[in-house]
């Protein structure tokens, strides 16, 4: 069999094989991390903080955590405070000198950048460590139970959550540097993938106890869109737009450079999961600002924006989703360097004069596939919405689409393009028959 062949020559790669064996590592003790509970809590009370993380935007947020904000685990906060301070310093960089600065020092200047969000994430792991044991404490005493009291156990417990998160922000780091790669990404795939064999049994059970044939005829209905949307994530994330280029002939000697016609692949969906994430991250903001155990009693706006299948927060969602589909395109296609390019290589594409002209064409090109493609990002990202108002269970209607799903196939996509290359570069033979992968070569990974 092809599958088995594949494996054996994985694990003939000696590099391959130890980086496959240090993430297994890795997303083992991640794993075992979101079980360990915060020291002080029982367990058994919690039952109460499950219910809450259910459905709505709490579910969701669960899912990132892999589980661990329904466990009360010390990863419970997990690697979306580090998401968060990304986006703050990406921003701060469009408009503070200083960053800009550090920005154009190469290596030093990103190693100083990742510094200061670390020591951002863990200012808002600080603010969002008390506001989460609030929640905690709230779902424990709807049980008989109750956090210890007193000051030193809040102290206590805010170190861990922040030592918590900040580990399992190390832990990415590690995969991205002695495992597989895209650590971060990786954390939060692990995560959705350790909720999704839950989420369809219960969603089959919940079929099942129907007792008519309808239901499991909705279930395999289910299935079947599921694949789908699946298939059209894939299609997001690959699809591209080929520029052609000819490139001048010039004879050095006796031999002849040049001449052959070339492609730019220019990605209809350049900026990947990056605005999605992002977006995502800014709508748990108001969890935050108003405190989990408070949502009751918010006004009818906050609680408009903490139910994931309202109209306001879905609209908000996708407008966010657009905004940032061009703002990480930009960042990822720069058609100066690339007309630059050109340029300096006697390459030119027919009928556009090289140089500004060039520029303004791949301009106007990215401009027009950005479009079509940000606007179906958001409509995938706002899927589990319609899914959830047609009957689909909460937690499986996550699947649906939004954040989970593009994630779940961007990062697959690209785990699997790595370990293709390494069977490619040591003259194996590559994951598919019928051609190469396509991750997500030539845009900004996500970490």
């Amino acid at each position: 069999m092809r599958f088995v062949e594949t494996i054996k020559n994985i694990w003939k790669i000696e590099d391959l094989r130890k980086r496959l064996l240090t993430t297994i590592f890795f997303v083992l003790v991640y794993r075992l991390g979101s079980f360990v509970v915060i020291p002080g809590i029982d367990p058994s009370a919690l039952s109460s903080l499950k219910d809450q993380t259910s459905t709505g935007l709490l579910a969701l947020l669960d899912m990132f955590s892999g589980g661990a904000f329904s466990n009360a685990s010390i990863f419970a906060l997990g690697i979306m405070p580090y998401i968060s301070a990304s986006i703050v310093m990406q921003l701060a960089a469009i408009a503070v000198p200083s960053l800009q600065k550090m920005q154009r020092e190469g290596e030093s200047g990103r190693r100083k950048i990742n510094q200061i969000t670390r020591y951002l994430t863990v200012a808002i792991l600080i603010l969002q460590s008390p506001a989460y044991l609030i929640n905690l404490n709230t779902q424990l005493h709807a049980v008989g139970a109750s956090l210890p009291g007193g000051f030193w156990f809040q102290f206590v417990a805010v170190i861990i959550l922040t030592a918590g998160s900040m580990f399992v922000l190390w832990l990415g780091e590690r995969i991205t540097d002695k495992g597989i790669g895209n650590g971060i990404s990786f954390i939060i795939l692990i995560g959705i993938i350790a909720r999704l064999p839950h989420s369809v049994v219960a969603e089959f059970s919940s079929r099942w106890s129907s007792g008519s044939v309808g239901g499991l005829v909705a279930f395999l209905a289910e299935i079947v869109f599921l694949l789908f949307i699946i298939a059209g994530a894939i299609m997001l994330v690959q699809g591209t737009r080929r520029v052609p280029v000819q490139y001048a002939k010039r004879v050095v000697g006796n031999k002849q450079y040049g001449g052959a016609r070339q492609y730019i692949p220019l990605k209809v969906n350049a900026a990947n999961v990056m605005p999605i994430i992002f977006a995502q991250a800014i709508m748990f903001i108001p969890i935050f600002l108003v405190g989990f155990s408070k949502s009751a009693e918010s006004s009818g706006f906050v609680r408009a924006f903490m139910n994931n299948t309202s109209f306001w927060y879905n609209f908000v969602f996708a407008f966010l989703i657009i905004v940032f589909t061009y703002f990480y395109t930009a960042i990822t296609i720069n058609p100066t360097q690339m007309a630059d390019d050109l340029k300096r290589n006697n390459g030119f594409i027919p009928g556009v004069k090289p140089g500004k002209a060039t520029k303004d064409y791949i301009d106007q090109i990215m401009d027009r596939i950005t479009l079509p493609g940000a606007f179906f990002l958001a409509i995938v990202a706002i899927l589990p919405a319609f899914a959830e108002i047609f009957g689909v269970s909460a937690q499986f209607a996550q699947f649906f689409g939004g954040t989970s799903l593009l994630i779940l196939v961007g990062v697959v996509l690209d785990t699997l393009q790595q370990i293709e290359s390494h069977l490619l570069m040591r003259h194996y033979d590559g994951l598919l028959k019928s051609g190469r992968i396509k991750g997500r070569t030539g845009s900004v990974a996500a970490y």
